[in-house]
């Protein structure tokens, strides 16, 4: 009897000890195949991220084109405002704003100056902006040097800019504010904010005086006077900003976000932001 008992308890040991291997090897064959697994995913995360960061970049870099040619597709544009609007046809106001450039700005152009000119903005009670895209830039940038005739009136006029650098300027604006109370000149270039020293030299350019080498070539280069060009035509005509100072007048960005109200109400309302660069 106790020779079967001896061997019931060997065989009981030996199938404790068989259970334990068997747990053993479970536990090692589910900690294989779960790394395993975690390796498959972690090789085809890397694989995913990879991608992501591709199309991230290639994203980044269709961005980058888009409003380099939204940026090119503008850059004859001006945009016109408070040019009463009483035109029938395309040639009507095409007519109109060669005879407004004529009597308000004192420039020749004609027809073959303009490639493109349209209203934008739902109607309204009062005139919508105008955007006149001109055949060169030349005749861009004569117009905008005459623009301070305007002062004083109910015409103004603007660069055409991109809804997002609309937005970014009116941000910069506020920053440019607070830079003016503190006394600083500020100006605003496209999507930057400059800030200029009382001399005119921006802030983040190195002095000559800090600079060896600008040193170096001040002394030896020869200086030679500057001559100053005298404009003939319109001598009496001080110079200013198109938008005559404590006058609020609304910007395009207004016409772009409010597409769908019209009252007069909210366009007298609409803050407007001094976009000039």
């Amino acid at each position: 009897m106790e020779e079967i008992m001896k061997a019931l308890q060997n065989i009981q040991k030996e199938l404790n000890a068989q259970k334990i291997e068997i747990q053993k090897s479970g536990e090692k064959v589910t900690e294989q195949v779960t790394l395993n697994i975690i390796n498959k995913l972690e090789e085809k995360f890397s694989i995913l991220e990879e991608k992501h960061q591709t199309l991230k970049e290639n994203v980044e870099q269709q961005e980058k084109r888009i409003q380099f040619m939204e940026k090119q597709a503008r850059q004859r544009n001006i945009i016109f405002f408070g040019i009463e609007e009483s035109e029938t046809s395309y040639h009507n106001l095409e007519n109109n704003i060669l005879q407004f450039i004529s009597e308000r700005l004192l420039l020749k152009l004609d027809c073959r100056d303009i490639q493109e000119i349209k209203r934008v903005g739902k109607k309204g009670d009062k005139p919508r902006p105008i955007i006149v895209t001109f055949s060169t830039l030349g005749s861009k940038v004569s117009i905008l040097k005459h623009k301070r005739l305007l002062k004083d009136t109910q015409y103004y006029l603007n660069k055409d800019y991109p809804k997002y650098i609309l937005e970014k300027r009116k941000e910069l604006q506020e920053e440019a504010n607070r830079e003016r109370e503190k006394g600083n000149k500020v100006t605003i270039k496209y999507d930057k904010l400059v800030i200029l020293k009382s001399n005119n030299k921006r802030i983040l350019m190195t002095s000559p005086e800090s600079d060896p080498n600008s040193q170096a070539l001040v002394g030896n280069s020869t200086t030679r006077p500057i001559k100053k060009k005298i404009k003939q035509s319109n001598p009496y005509i001080p110079r200013s900003n198109s938008v005559s100072e404590g006058v609020l007048k609304p910007s395009i960005l207004s016409y772009l976000v409010n597409n769908n109200v019209n009252t007069p109400h909210n366009q007298t309302n609409d803050k407007t932001i001094n976009l000039h660069s």
